[in-house]
């Protein structure tokens, strides 16, 4: 609450609009009318409003009986129903050498317009109105620049020294910003880190992105941040627990370690015999596919949310969970080919860090190296509605050889695979040769059909972010190549002529 010295200061101030002034103790439509008033603050003072009970309308003091059952009958508007949303206030009995008033302080809402009795009040000057049609749309703007993300609220319990500056600078602003800029820029590392979205100034304090991403001690703030891996010996979690590693440093540090570990434990790389005098080296996971889904399940995870991402490892298949579910414009029915972000902060920043790409394509990318390595299809279960979990199956070897991928001649011998832009080149050779002569629409329209072969032109267009004409051209060109054509109308599919 103010001091004596500033309510003597406001009870004088007749034309300050963050001030109402009344002799009454028994009017709360009145009272209920201007704590909605301050708690709108159309004027954006972003400062608490005063209703002052015992006070005359020239400021003096007018001595009320202030007893407990006003002050509980003053606070009780708060809760009676009437106001909504319910706004912060704190009521208080005040003594002065002229008598005893009633301070009602009201703190701006962040999140207008409220209302009283179904009403909008807000302060036109000194005085007080019902809000028009332009001033309601005004507090609607209002709540909406309010509402923040997770990744955007401050995390009041840390300080800039919880954050890793250096980290900050040697590996972050390297990369976000030109030689040149950084010599440059002579501001305050807090306002720096705030550009960036990693600092409150207002607050003074770390944001929980900046936190994520350079707290010296993540543990302490965001503890559930982390990724669980776990090796399990079988195909279930009964299954004796081999390795347990728990990745629980900040993101700055985690991505890193991760994508180590993926290329150093996960791919397990290996020979197998192909002839009597030739070894090919197969690999049971892909690197880069392996490691897009794992960054995909950090980017896209519900840091709300109390649990960590959980990357098991079995004999036979890899899953990786991660808590929150589709989000946005997602769903089951146009997933992968609609995408939305929960944390779109955490996207750009992994984006500037070179880990993830934020062109929708990971997932396609995903798709055909898994395909090529002989994995098959990424499976996706979001049957778990606050969860999403992948499962990756183990590539699968046949007489030596990955299955669908390697082909042996009369000979023996075995065709070499060299994939590039998703498409098995060792496959696909005469037909890359025609589509290289083609627009790079047609090419990606192409291997979008042939990832999918239930694939609605919409879907496509979606995917690609050009319009349906558009994909109707490619389409009659790569028929008239001789490379696609349909089987069905409404719900039939496309067939893969070459």
């Amino acid at each position: 609450m103010i001091t004596k010295d500033e309510i003597r200061a406001l009870l004088l101030d007749l034309e300050n609009d963050r001030v109402e002034r009344t002799i009454s103790t028994t009017n709360t439509d009145k009272f209920g009318q201007a704590i909605c008033a301050f708690a709108n603050d159309l004027p954006n003072h972003k400062q608490p409003g005063y209703l002052f009970l015992g006070v005359n309308d020239d400021g003096t003091i007018h001595s009320i009986d202030v007893t407990d059952e006003l002050l509980k009958n003053v606070a009780a508007i708060r809760t009676d129903g009437n106001l909504h949303p319910q706004p912060s206030m704190v009521v208080e009995k005040v003594t002065f050498p002229e008598g005893d008033i009633v301070v009602v302080e009201v703190q701006p809402h962040a999140f207008p317009p409220v209302r009283y009795k179904g009403r909008i009040w807000i302060r036109i000057g000194s005085r007080k109105g019902v809000a028009s049609e332009a001033d309601e749309r005004l507090l609607m703007e209002k709540r909406r620049s309010n509402v923040t993300s997770w990744e955007n609220e401050p995390c009041l319990n840390a300080t800039i020294e919880d954050i890793d500056i250096d980290m900050f600078r040697n590996v972050y602003l390297t990369k976000a910003m030109t030689m040149e800029d950084i010599a440059e820029e002579k501001r305050d590392i807090r306002y720096l880190l705030s550009s960036f979205g990693f600092y409150d100034t207002q607050y003074n304090c770390p944001t929980n992105l900046g936190i994520l991403f350079f707290a010296r001690n993540l543990r302490r703030f965001i503890p559930h941040a982390y990724v669980q891996y776990v090796r399990m010996k079988g195909i279930g979690r009964v299954g004796e627990i081999l390795t347990d590693i728990e990745f629980k440093d900040n993101l700055c540090k985690t991505l890193e370690k991760l994508d180590a570990f993926i290329g150093t434990t996960i791919v397990n790389p290996h020979p197998i015999k192909v002839s009597a005098l030739r070894e090919e080296t197969i690999i049971d996971y892909p690197e880069w596919a392996t490691r897009e889904l794992l960054m995909n399940a950090i980017c896209h995870r519900d840091y709300a949310a109390r649990g960590p991402i959980q990357f098991y490892q079995y004999d036979d298949r890899i899953e990786i969970q991660n808590p929150g579910g589709l989000y946005g414009r997602a769903n089951v029915d146009n997933f992968p080919n609609v995408n939305d972000y929960r944390n779109l902060l955490v996207a750009e920043t992994m984006k500037v860090l070179g880990y993830v790409n934020r062109h929708s394509k990971g997932v396609f990318r995903v798709q055909n190296e898994l395909q090529a390595n002989g994995n098959g299809l990424p499976e996706y279960d979001f049957s778990f509605q606050t969860a999403v979990c992948v499962t990756e199956r183990k590539a699968k070897h046949e007489n030596g050889v990955l299955d669908g991928v390697l082909q042996t001649t009369e000979n023996k011998e075995v065709r070499a695979i060299d994939y590039a832009n998703g498409v098995l080149n060792g496959v696909l050779n005469d037909v890359n040769e025609v589509l290289a002569h083609q627009p790079q629409m047609v090419q990606d329209v192409y291997r979008l059909i042939m990832m999918n072969q239930t694939i609605k032109i919409d879907a496509i267009a979606d995917n690609l972010g050009v319009g349906t004409s558009s994909i109707d051209r490619a389409i009659a060109t790569l028929k008239s190549l001789g490379l696609l054509a349909r089987e069905g109308r409404a719900h039939g599919r496309w067939k893969i002529e070459r």
